[in-house]
């Protein structure tokens, strides 16, 4: 079965970090706190394996920062504007933590909780999965919902990851995963030479704020678009509005997608490494965040100082805000009704 060892303990729960792997030595590391993915080795064109996503040494650190690195991110992955939502006519307020806005589930959310994990044969080395009780009223959301994250490493070198839910009342729900990609290694300075292509013809517009607005355009003839591999540090200082609100990449991605199934989201290719890693989801919206708001000064990862743009996220979800504006896909869901939720992270190098 994955290693279990101790990681410490949080409000008196036993917190642990799980190993699990492949044949071909691709390896995460991950919590039951927050359900973080703590650490992914990844080989390069030449064999060598690094670890590509940012993160802490201990678990002291990951409770007192608050960059969400690696982190199961719920009941509602990014941003409702004023903290408000409207369903089956009834107003819900929820936590403002960020400005008058909610951000990534409140003040704790579910990447602040301690996961339960789910007991598994003893022979699966290349998987774990936990559950949640998120329960009716936290943060302000209604309903009891029970919440399922399976990591699994296959022999395709993918990270996939699996996300279920069931609620007895109706209620949203948007789940994501906050890695911070860094494909040269999670050590190595910061992404400008990463090219990145989003499978995109539209974005979200954003106000000040980086809530959306409700309007949606179209990449084309913007520094937006990226539906050929492009370098992420090519357009990142520009005066296009977008990028000045955000302080860079910050937005919402419309998949260009045919129905809920696995799509292809985006793709990240590191020339220094070879390495490739390749998005699949069944959401129809990825974030891409190029970690404009990371500073420094928290002690990453062997005494990592991880600087503006150590890393980048693609957090597969529903639209930011989605709640407010009809024209977003509906992140309602139906109580007795099953939530399900498939991204995948594949890796090559070439």
């Amino acid at each position: 079965m994955s290693i279990k060892k101790n990681f410490g303990t949080v409000n008196g729960k036993n917190v642990y970090l799980f190993t699990i792997k492949n044949s071909k030595g691709m390896t995460a590391e991950i919590t039951n706190y927050g359900g973080t993915l703590v650490s992914l080795r990844v080989p390069d064109n030449k064999g060598k394996f690094d670890d590509v996503v940012l993160g802490y040494d201990n678990l002291e650190d990951y409770l007192k920062y608050k960059s969400f690195f690696g982190a199961t991110i719920g009941r509602f992955a990014n941003r409702i504007g004023n903290s408000v939502f409207e369903l089956n006519g009834i107003k819900y307020n929820v936590a403002k933590n960020d400005g008058k806005n909610h951000l990534h589930g409140g003040v704790v959310g579910f990447d602040k909780v301690v996961w339960e994990e789910q007991l598994q044969k003893e022979e699966v080395i290349d998987s774990i999965e936990f559950a949640y009780l998120s329960v009716d009223g936290e943060e302000g959301y209604p309903g009891n919902l029970n919440v399922r994250v399976k990591y699994t490493i296959t022999e395709d070198n993918e990270l996939k990851i699996e996300y279920y839910a069931i609620s007895d009342k109706d209620t949203i729900v948007n789940l994501t995963n906050h890695s911070y990609f860094n494909l040269s290694g999670h050590n190595s300075g910061d992404i400008l030479k990463h090219k990145i292509m989003i499978n995109a013809d539209k974005f979200t517009i954003n106000d000040k704020e980086s809530i959306p607005t409700g309007e949606i355009t179209e990449v084309n003839n913007t520094p937006m678009d990226f539906r050929e591999l492009t370098l992420i540090g090519e357009n990142i200082s520009s005066s296009y509005e977008q990028i000045v609100f955000g302080g860079g990449y910050d937005h919402n991605f419309i998949i260009n997608n045919s129905g809920n199934k696995l799509e292809k989201a985006a793709e990240v290719y590191d020339e220094k490494s070879g390495r490739v890693m390749e998005v699949y989801t069944t959401k129809p919206g990825v974030q891409f965040y190029s970690g404009n708001f990371l500073k420094g000064l928290e002690p990453g990862k062997g005494a990592t100082s991880y600087v503006k743009r150590s890393g980048l996220c693609l957090e597969t979800q529903y639209f930011p805000n989605s709640t407010l504006h009809k024209n977003f896909p509906s992140p309602m869901l139906k109580a007795e009704e099953k939530y399900e939720h498939c991204t995948i992270y594949k890796f090559s190098a070439k």
